[in-house]
């Protein structure tokens, strides 16, 4: 009979012998996918036998279509729900000195922010002068480009060619001197 039937018959009728029909045909799977899984001959015997029983209980609630498929995956979600069980969780020493403190990783974020400021400001100093009064005026004082023609008496359109210029020289130079680090760093 084809596995369809088979499986029809044990789920209208509760027929054990076609259940293990069904079975049989695919002993040699369910016992290759728990070896493939749980590693250790006697755990993937132990897992096929445990597997008929979950069979007995599961294929009445379940439609079916490709019943060696669906025993495929029951078999590979048994051996996974087997690898996490509590006595299969490997667990390692926990050592405190292998861990970095909260107050270093908080320092360190701090020096980082520090000495980044401090690369804005050198390189601040590299800029033009119109280009340094404007980025500062924009994104230090929060000034618009109309506040800025004002303050400085520079056209508009000219403030804003100073701006995109003085940002770009600036992330060139950020850019160099990490690269620069990063150098110093390998040597």
């Amino acid at each position: 009979m084809p596995d369809k039937e088979l499986v029809n018959l044990f789920r209208t009728s509760g027929n054990m012998e076609a259940l293990a029909v069904l079975f049989q045909r695919y002993m040699d799977l369910l016992y290759g996918v728990c070896l493939k899984y749980l590693k250790q001959p006697e755990a993937a015997k132990d897992a096929v036998m445990q597997i008929f029983e979950e069979l007995v209980a599961k294929l009445p609630k379940h439609e079916v279509d490709n019943f060696k498929s669906w025993l495929y995956t029951l078999a590979k979600n048994y051996c996974l729900m087997q690898l996490r069980t509590p006595k299969n969780l490997k667990t390692t020493e926990f050592k405190v000195e292998s861990m970095q403190l909260e107050e270093e990783a908080h320092l360190n974020g701090i020096q980082l922010k520090e000495e980044n400021l401090q690369k804005l400001e050198r390189c601040l100093q590299t800029l033009s002068t119109e280009q340094k009064k404007a980025v500062e005026l924009f994104y230090l004082q929060n000034k618009c480009y109309k506040e800025i023609a004002d303050v400085t008496g520079i056209e508009w359109n000219k403030v804003r060619s100073f701006i995109q210029n003085g940002r770009r020289n600036l992330k060139i130079c950020m850019e160099k001197g990490m690269e620069t680090e990063k150098s110093e760093v390998r040597n």
